[in-house]
């Protein structure tokens, strides 16, 4: 019987001996691999995280105690752990278990989570909750050393230790440049400095010291410069937070002892461990980047690589990172930017070309963008390379630093739309909407990968702020121009000409805008541009079609379908206007495609939307005999 088979909540875990502890660790680590090769998922630093959780769980009294994990990829050792072990292979999929902890999913989720650098500050306030309702629950903090870069982790850490408040801080590193700081020496360290003798002795030591000061200035300069010798931890002792290790976070016996050291403590603690991600499955341990996130079957114990994906068109990401070395090549001014996205967003050539004109600023979004601002004022080209959904945490710059001074920073935003499995934190839902409400923007939206080619080259010329966003993944076949050509600023694509109904499409919808088309004889165009919009196009196609259908991949609310009605509404036209894009609510992870049919998205989506929402009586009896796409 596998020891797993026991245990479905954490209180089962603590009914083992420390002893058996590993074993659990290793159960874990097979149970991730079979099921992640069966349901694909985010593998890497999960396998890194196992001991971690394992050691978290069964020191601490979760739920009550209260166990943030920040950002989440390395939750899924947590989800086992509380009684989701068997509904794993769901994870990722419709109506299967969310990507990230979730509040809704599990009592066991404390805060739920996607994005980078919050579980800081969400523990500092449950923290602060606890003490005010005279509770003594814990607080732990998840959180790795990638997301440490950001300037929201720091605000907390700073806020948490001037408040003393009671809260653990793990910082989960696995940047294995440090990996020689573990060992016997430093584990012996961190059992020390977490220990009561310790703490007490020190205590002890400083009240008595306090009452002569020089002395104490003396005594305490000693002893953070003879810590800081041993340890790296004396940026957060000045921070407020007692810093205790490094400790290998895989040495389940160490971690166990020092947690119940730390437990006992009271104020701000900050337990550093080092991990590896992968840990266990020597091909994530080589290439962590390529094991992040793994399709299902990429596991073969005889042979334990990923396999290589068939030939296609190239992604949009790498269409971007192509198309960005080309113009480095031509204009010397240009430089990228990105906020830890290197891989993701295509610049790994880049990067490797051209380092010196190449900034990784870490998970620091709103730095990402003033850094841009101030390049541009200096009469460089900034590319800002950037998800939509991470945008989000710089619009104060965007608008106060780069849109309000008119300068010129592109902004490739990938990601745009509905990005499936990840589900709602990373859908790029809203970008449109947050954008086309700044002035002096400039808002591209391609159709397919040439399009976006040209709409990079038409934003790098433009002399104000311009954005090209496009959606994950590959677009549609089509061969790409060897050169680049501006796009006539706002003017739209008349891609079919039909009878009585006009579909004004946006970016990616273009594809499903044909197929309907053909269902119903409508025109097509292609719009392009969400901002400005070509409205003598649009007003044109009002004289001769009655209904105007527009389709964007971006929320009702505030997207270019509200454009177009404002652009319509102005000139006093009397078309019925329908407006399709994603509603207002965060749309659930699944796949792509089924994420674009429960918004209504897919063709058949479409076709069933005007047949059902169109009131002119000569459109009805043209699309009525139509039958259904789905």
């Amino acid at each position: 019987m596998n020891i797993l088979d026991g245990i479905q909540t954490p209180t089962d875990l603590r009914n083992l001996n420390a002893a058996q502890l590993q074993e659990v660790a290793n159960c874990i680590r097979q149970f991730m691999l079979e099921t992640l090769n069966k349901a694909g998922g985010h593998l890497g630093a999960g396998l890194g995280a196992v001991e971690l959780a394992v050691a978290l769980h069964y020191v601490f009294d979760t739920p009550l105690d209260r166990l943030i994990w920040d950002v989440g990829h390395q939750a899924y050792p947590h989800k086992i752990l509380t009684q989701r072990r068997e509904k794993l292979h769901t994870i990722r999929q419709k109506n299967g278990l969310a990507p990230f902890p979730r509040r809704e999913e599990s009592k066991y989720d404390a805060f739920g989570v996607g994005h980078s650098s919050t579980s800081i500050s969400a523990g500092l306030g449950m923290s602060l909750a606890h003490k005010l309702l005279a509770q003594d629950n814990r607080v732990i903090a998840v959180i790795g050393d990638g997301a440490m870069t950001a300037g929201m982790a720091f605000e907390a850490l700073n806020h948490a230790g001037d408040l003393k408040a009671d809260l653990l801080v793990v910082l989960n590193d696995n940047d294995m440049s440090i990996s020689g700081n573990v060992g016997a020496l430093s584990n012996y360290f961190a059992r020390i400095l977490s220990s009561k003798l310790y703490t007490s002795m020190r205590k002890s030591g400083k009240d008595v010291l306090k009452r002569i000061p020089p002395v104490w200035e003396f005594a305490r300069k000693t002893e953070e410069h003879l810590k800081g010798m041993i340890v790296p931890g004396t940026l957060f002792e000045e921070m407020g937070f007692n810093y205790i290790g490094p400790v290998d976070g895989h040495d389940l016996n160490t971690l166990v002892k020092t947690l119940q050291n730390i437990k006992a403590l009271k104020g701000p603690q900050l337990l550093h461990t080092i991990t590896r991600k992968g840990k266990g499955y020597p091909p994530a341990e080589a290439d962590p980047i390529k094991y992040h996130g793994v399709n299902k079957g990429f596991y073969h114990p005889a042979q334990p690589s990923m396999q290589p994906s068939a030939a296609g068109m190239p992604s949009y990401s790498q269409i971007f990172g192509d198309w960005i070395c080309e113009m480095a090549e031509q204009e010397p001014r240009l430089v990228a930017i990105t906020p830890a996205m290197c891989e993701g967003s295509g610049l790994v050539r880049f990067a490797k070309t051209y380092p010196d004109r190449y900034f990784d600023v870490g998970i620091a979004e709103q730095h990402s963008v003033t850094l841009a601002a101030g390049l541009a004022c200096e009469n460089m080209k900034p590319v800002v390379a950037i998800y939509s959904t991470f945008l989000q945490r710089a619009y104060d710059q965007l608008i106060h630093d780069v849109a309000l001074q008119q300068l010129g920073v592109l902004f490739a935003i990938d990601r745009a739309g509905l990005v499936g499995q990840d589900g709602p934190t990373h859908n790029g839902s809203f970008d449109l909407s947050y954008l086309r409400a700044i002035p002096n923007m400039l808002i591209m939206a391609p159709s397919d990968g040439n399009e976006c080619r040209h709409m990079l080259y038409t934003g790098l010329m433009a002399c104000c702020p311009a954005a090209v966003r496009y959606p994950r993944g590959s677009g549609p076949q089509v061969s790409l121009d060897p050169h680049c050509e501006a796009i006539p600023i706002g003017k739209a694509q008349l891609c079919r000409h039909g009878q009585t109904i006009a579909l004004l499409s946006f970016g990616s919808m273009l594809t499903n805008a044909m197929i309907v088309a053909e269902q119903i004889d409508a025109t097509v165009i292609n719009m392009r541009f969400v901002k400005p919009l070509d409205e003598t196009l649009i007003l044109e196609i009002a004289k001769t079609h009655p209904v105007i259908v527009t389709l964007e991949e971006n929320a009702l609310i505030g997207g270019a379908g509200e454009g177009v009605n404002s652009c319509l509404l102005s000139h006093t036209c009397q078309n019925q206007v329908i407006n399709l894009g994603i509603p207002d609510s965060f749309i659930e992870h699944a796949l792509p495609d089924e994420m674009l049919a429960s918004c209504g998205l897919d063709p058949a989506g479409i076709l069933a939307t005007i047949q059902k929402k169109v009131r002119s009586q000569s459109c009805i009896q043209m699309i009525s005999p139509l039958k259904s796409l789905r």
